[in-house]
């Protein structure tokens, strides 16, 4: 059992102020593998505390400063990086090789992008060039409280903490508790590349205490969250009364379209494969998949066979298989909308209700696809947050669009077609923060984020930068 009962607070490693403890559990055994201490308000103001002094030198400390201390903390991380993949697996059942290669992989892919992108920001410029009494400035907004989820912990980390220390913020981060062990690794990290005591905090405890106390702190300047809708809801009524800057990333729907002229075979294949990732725990998963009526039954069939050849196994297991769910609090959620699938009418194409064959306990579910879909139903509106997959039939390019958006996210959308300059016309209409055509990947330094609930602000590249900025003119 991993005693994480410290929090790291102005530089080093302090006892609660209460004594209160909980269990992580390993979603694929249910049982418990580290404890961790449930911080409360008090932590969360000695924390503050420490960010708002630092954030009087950090501040103004250089550039080049700043980024020699990330640069540091990104060499020890890639040092670590076995351990760090060894922790995601355990929190939240990412099997070891993807927890490795692509959990634990994320933070350094943001980190290295962010440095890129610091290479070209100007953080002073003129308003125009014809105006050289106009300068505009962008400075640091303060003490930031950064709320992190569990399902791409160093992923969310990396693209909080990273952007805020460099552009000269000092933080205070709230990992999720149910997979909290890989961000007490990182603040490790920290402290071995000597960052100065009190611009990186960690507290960790539960959303309706810490997060809570965070949101509204009149100390805190800022608020990112990643999270469900109705966590960022609560964090936004939290924040409101000291009128803070919130940023938040939050669910999706993601349509994944898949036109008549499309490779079939290869455009339904790599949705469903995408749908499963990270066994179906990330926020822009593409889980309705809309298809042309005139390939329907072709993409049902392969999205049929693409599914049952889906292995599920064993975190420690190396290999290219499903883990668990990240909790059983997740996992009776997920079934409880399999379920509504069912009696709403939806066709079970593969898998259903409970554990895959062989498994007697753990988080674990079946790879899941619904056919003959109604885009009204709860499973085609709700966000289910596992290998589950629903297949929705369109006539026509406008009724395909007109289903893309009637959703109340807005994240990401992907669209499957030989017509580039139909993905293009298609693209421009879906309400959504990031389209992706025929596979293409995005760009490292793009921004992530999206429309409606799926939040409001972007991370990554110089988008994630200015999230951490304020904008003051200066004339004459």
């Amino acid at each position: 059992m991993l005693d994480r009962r410290q929090f790291y607070i102005d530089g080093k490693w302090c006892a609660p102020a209460q004594e209160r403890t909980m269990e992580v559990l390993n979603p694929a055994t249910d049982e418990p593998f580290a404890v961790i201490s449930s911080g409360s308000e008090q932590d969360v103001d000695r924390a503050v505390a420490a960010a708002r002094s630092a954030f009087a030198f950090w501040s103004k400390v250089g550039l080049t400063e700043r980024l020699g201390y990330i640069r540091r903390i990104v060499d020890i991380y890639q040092s670590r990086l076995a351990e760090m993949g060894k922790a995601i697996s355990q929190e939240m059942g990412a099997p070891i090789d993807f927890a490795t290669h692509s959990q634990a992989e994320a933070g350094l892919y943001h980190a290295r992008a962010f440095l890129a992108a610091l290479d070209e920001y100007r953080f002073e410029e003129l308003l125009r060039p014809d105006l050289p009494d106009q300068r505009i400035l962008h400075e640091p907004i303060g003490v930031c409280g950064l709320i992190t989820p569990w399902n791409w912990p160093m992923n969310q980390l990396a693209l909080k903490v990273i952007p805020a220390i460099a552009t000269g913020c000092t933080v205070v981060l709230k990992p999720s508790e149910i997979a909290p062990i890989s961000s007490m690794l990182f603040a490790e990290f920290v402290d071995a590349a000597g960052l100065p005591a009190g611009v990186f905090n960690l507290v960790n405890g539960e959303g309706a205490i810490v997060g809570e106390a965070l949101s509204r702190h009149r100390d805190v300047d800022m608020i990112s969250f990643t999270g469900s809708t109705r966590g960022g809801a609560a964090v936004s009524r939290a924040a409101a009364a000291t009128v803070k800057r919130v940023s938040l990333e939050l669910g999706g729907k993601s349509p994944f379209i898949v036109f008549a002229d499309a490779d079939v075979q290869t455009a339904v294949a790599r949705g469903v494969m995408q749908c499963f990732n990270n066994t179906g725990q990330s926020c822009n998963a593409p889980t309705r998949m809309l298809v042309d009526r005139t390939v329907y039954d072709e993409a049902v069939a392969v999205a049929k066979a693409t599914a049952e050849a889906v292995v599920v196994g064993q975190p420690d297991e190396t290999g290219d298989h499903l883990g668990p769910l990240a909790s059983h609090g997740h996992y009776a959620r997920v079934q409880d909308l399999i379920d509504v699938g069912i009696k709403e009418g939806a066709r079970v194409v593969v898998g259903g209700l409970g554990r895959p064959d062989g498994f007697e306990k753990g988080s674990f579910v079946r790879p899941t696809v619904f056919a003959d879909v109604d885009n009204t139903m709860t499973i085609a509106q709700e966000e289910v947050f596992g290998p589950v997959l629903t297949i929705i039939p369109f006539s026509g390019e406008d009724e395909a669009i007109a289903i893309a958006n009637d959703t109340r996210f807005g994240l990401a959308a992907f669209v499957e077609t030989a017509d580039l300059a139909r993905a293009q016309r298609v693209a421009r209409q879906l309400r959504v923060g990031m389209v992706q055509i025929n596979g293409t990947p995005k760009a490292a330094g793009s921004p992530f984020g999206g429309y409606k609930q799926s939040g409001n602000g972007r991370e990554g590249g110089r988008w994630g930068l200015e999230d951490y900025l304020e904008v003051k003119l200066i004339s004459g």
